[in-house]
């Protein structure tokens, strides 16, 4: 009995606590609920900044489409962007993307636009979301699904009942998913902002009096979905209230003419980090000393966001990409395709928002001035009176003349083209074009795992003609109309019977097939044998194939295979672009000119390959491959398996044996290859494709090649891409970093002990410094990568850069003379002298 009353006794104790711990946690469940509540945001603006729960902000953004990386990087794209002093996310909405068919929407895998707006808020950062529905973004058919095309008297973009139809419906689904999961600011969400249409300006003359009517009821539409956040259109000069009229270019700062009310404040949605690529084109960059001048600048002139396009190029997977745009987007973006951080891009815009937040509260609560110098010379000053708030930009604008501005009875020198930021209108803590953060150098280094014992097989298409696929029309169809989007590629054929009276004699030149394209590319075979190919171009897409043919006596079999490169993104009557062959004659007969346009013709849509899914483990069955015994035929298949590559670094496949087509790992597509377009240096555009890691498996993986032309991929390589060498180049002359600063108290306060230029060096993902590769103490020459020693060198500084650098994640090396001249030596006495360091970062041991 009394066992039995012990027993109860531990049953009601056991079941006490556990009801306990059930209160306790509900109790914090409850906690998180109302600490999440609390974080709900009123979101308005003035003619000064937006002002979020009542707070003005400094807002610095950056443009990272969850569409062009995988989930699996997402988290490492946020917290750099989060590092690099950015504190919104932008994004387009791609219509396209989620709704590909009518009424069937994908939200899954790197279309999860939730999940990316939710990582975006766990990193402490705002979202800017840019809906669209058209966005233009070099993607296929400016976001806008195929099948819209197809809707009934359809005119995109305009005052038309269909497209406002299915467009409401449209930003309504989203709009209400994104609702759904409370990601607005007035929901506890990060949303701040949202954007409607895109760069409408550019195109609204060509609808009259349709396109102000379009973006009235564009503008309407926004503010009724009562998102509780304002709503902006960018590069629309008659946004109608409330919504905001928005700038995009490089120089915002100065070629804005602003909101078009007082009462709306300066954004700027797109500040290009770069050109965006088309295959044609030769290297595009724009230097960080000029990004860092445009963003000083603006915010200078009373501006309230602005936004990096793009932060993260990222890459244009499987048919994304517009009309002739390359698979790599926005490479030279501060992170690059591959993720990795651009330097010294990345860490000179870092710096260059670190100084301006030092400028904050003079900024958004001062009252500024402007004083004229010169032409090129300007003060602008923002001062509170009573108080001790006051924040100074002395720029000078002259592209190659330094210049010396007086300030308050004190002399600032200033680089050609740049602007000086005095956090307190005294301390010069920022040059935009002094660069004293870090420099890197992107290495491709070949895979011994996947690269070991590569063994390639090869499927080639049937060359299709008049036997497999008999006339269906007079004439060749029109490309886009019949593809539907659902492939690059479609055959077209017909059959001309030739007698011995219509060739050309035995002596006389060889007869000329001629077809005219409206674009994009085409392949040529007569009687099944390949003649040649050709293409147009991004700024033309029509073309003319024009190639010697030896027909021969009897009937001879015409093949075509048309291909698209993307849909066009950008200009007014996108639903009546054409594409594909338009007229097909053979010239050099006897008998004269043989017009082949109305000899009836038939047509499929897609590959033989395509149909079969061969670039998946199951499809690749469904057809016989051979060993590959040098070049292959024109519009062939390539087969082979790789061990996945060594260590965490991010992957990439070199194509540079390679001529056309598209590449698919373990059956997904990483987009198209086009290494025969040369740009007018001779070189391809990109010879490197992402293979995101997350695309791999553990052990071995499947790699497909289409290929158009006839090459061999046996020198195809696989490569690891990384960033470990890192250098510092700074100068005597330099400012100290703008981190030794701090506002304590209202002031400007150094938070170092000595306020002298530092070489700052930090290896990326968690690796250390292995080896000094280069230092010197005087006048080195060369860049990062291939520095060389100058006249003078301090004989001891690569020995004080290994001690305080090797071993570790980062180092700091002060440029102190009585440190790097150990005995007081001066090889060049009088002059101006750099630091340049350049060392390797790894995971191994180091090297001395």
């Amino acid at each position: 009995m009394l066992l039995l009353r012990f027993f109860v006794i531990f049953i009601i104790v056991s079941l006490s606590n556990v009801i306990a711990q059930d209160i306790l946690q509900q109790n914090n469940n409850n906690n998180i609920v109302k600490r999440i509540h609390k974080i709900n945001k009123t979101v308005t603006y003035d003619g000064r900044s937006l002002i979020i729960n009542g707070k003005r902000e400094l807002l610095f953004s950056g443009s990272i489409h969850y569409t062009r990386s995988t989930p699996e990087m997402w988290p490492d794209l946020l917290q750099k962007a989060k590092q690099g002093g950015l504190n919104v996310i932008q994004t387009y909405v791609f219509w396209n993307a989620h709704e590909p068919v009518k009424g069937k929407f994908n939200f899954e895998g790197q279309y999860d636009l939730v999940k990316f707006i939710k990582l975006v808020q766990q990193n402490g950062m705002y979202v800017t979301l840019r809906v669209g529905p058209f966005i233009q973004a070099e993607w296929n058919h400016g976001g806008l699904p195929y099948w819209l095309r197809e809707v009934p008297n359809i005119i995109f973009r305009s005052n038309n009942e269909p497209f406002k139809k299915h467009m409401k419906k449209y930003v309504s689904a989203i709009i209400g998913r994104v609702k759904e999961a409370n990601l607005f600011a007035p929901q506890g969400g990060p949303i701040i902002l949202a954007q409607i249409e895109n760069e409408y300006n550019h195109i609204q003359l060509a609808y009259d009096e349709e396109g102000p009517n379009y973006v009235q009821w564009a503008a309407k539409l926004a503010v009724s979905t009562d998102t509780g956040v304002p709503w902006i259109m960018c590069k629309q000069t008659d946004a109608p209230d409330p919504v905001i009229n928005a700038c995009n270019g490089r120089h915002c700062g100065d070629t804005f003419v602003g909101p078009n009310k007082p009462y709306k404040p300066s954004i700027w949605t797109e500040n290009w980090t770069v050109q965006y690529r088309v295959f044609g084109d030769p290297p595009s960059q724009r230097s960080v000393e000029d990004i860092a001048f445009s963003i000083a600048r603006f915010f200078s002139k009373n501006g309230a966001l602005a936004n990096y396009y793009m932060y993260h190029g990222g890459t244009n997977f499987g048919r994304t990409s517009s009309a002739f745009s390359t698979t790599r987007y926005y490479d030279e973006a501060p992170l690059d395709e591959f993720g990795l951080q651009r330097e010294p891009k990345w860490s000179h815009l870092r710096d260059v928002h670190k100084a301006l937040s030092l400028c904050k509260k003079a900024l958004l609560t001062g009252q500024s001035t402007t004083t004229k110098v010169s032409q090129f010379n300007e003060i602008i000053v923002y001062e509170k009176r009573e108080s001790d708030l006051c924040a100074a930009f002395i720029t000078n604008n002259h592209t190659n003349m330094s210049t010396t501005s007086k300030f308050r009875g004190v002399d600032y020198y200033l680089p050609p083209r740049s602007i000086s930021i005095l956090p307190d209108c005294k301390t010069m803590v920022f040059n935009t074009q002094n660069i004293v953060s870090q420099h890197n150098k992107r290495n491709y280094k070949k895979s011994k795992a996947a690269n070991d014992n590569l063994k390639w097989v090869m499927f080639s298409e049937t060359i299709a003609t008049t036997k497999q696929l008999p006339a269906k029309d007079k004439t060749p169809a029109e490309l886009y109309s019949l593809l539907k989007d659902t492939t690059d590629y479609a055959w077209y054929t017909t059959s001309v019977e030739l007698g011995p009276e219509d060739l050309p004699k035995k002596n006389e030149p060889a007869s000329v097939l001629r077809i005219m394209s409206l674009g994009h590319s085409m392949l040529v075979f007569v009687n099944e044998e390949y003649i040649g190919s050709d293409h147009g171009s991004h700024e033309e897409k029509t073309f003319e194939f024009v190639k010697t043919v030896n027909f021969k006596v009897g009937v001879n079999q015409i093949s075509i295979l048309a291909a698209t490169v993307g849909l066009p993104d950008s200009g007014a009557y996108m639903e009546h672009r054409y594409a594909g062959p338009k007229s097909i004659t053979i010239l050099g007969q006897n008998s004269g000119i043989i017009d082949l346009t109305r000899n009836a013709w038939g047509y499929e849509v897609g590959l033989q390959g395509e149909k079969n899914k061969i670039f998946t483990e199951e499809g690749s069955k469904k057809v016989q491959w051979k060993n590959v015994k040098g070049k292959g035929h024109a519009l062939s298949w390539y087969k082979t398996t790789f061990k996945t590559p060594e260590g965490r670094d991010p992957v990439a496949i070199k194509m540079h044996s390679m001529g056309k087509g598209m590449i698919w790992i373990n059956g997904l597509s990483i987009g198209r290859h086009w290494m025969s377009y040369l740009s007018p240096l001779g070189e391809p555009t990109q010879s490197d494709y992402h293979i995101p890691r997350a695309f791999l498996k553990e052990k071995d993986n499947l790699l497909v090649i289409l290929e158009e032309e006839e090459k061999n991929p046996e020198n195809i390589v696989i490569q690891r891409v990384n960033r470990d060498t890192i250098c510092s180049i700074i100068k005597e002359t330099d400012p100290p970093n703008v981190k030794s600063w701090a506002n304590k108290g209202m002031k400007l306060t150094p938070v170092v002990d000595k306020l002298i230029p530092e070489a700052i060096l930090k290896c990326p993902n968690y690796k250390t410094i292995v080896a000094v590769e280069f230092a010197s103490y005087g006048d080195p020459l060369g860049v990062c990568g291939a520095f060389t020693l100058g006249k003078c060198n301090a004989p001891y500084t690569k020995q004080i850069v290994e001690q305080l650098c090797l071993g570790k994640e980062a180092c700091t090396v002060p440029l102190e003379k009585s440190m790097l001249l150990k005995n007081g030596e001066d090889g060049c006495p009088g002059v101006v002298k750099e630091l340049a360091i350049q060392v390797l970062c790894g995971t191994g041991a180091t090297k001395q």
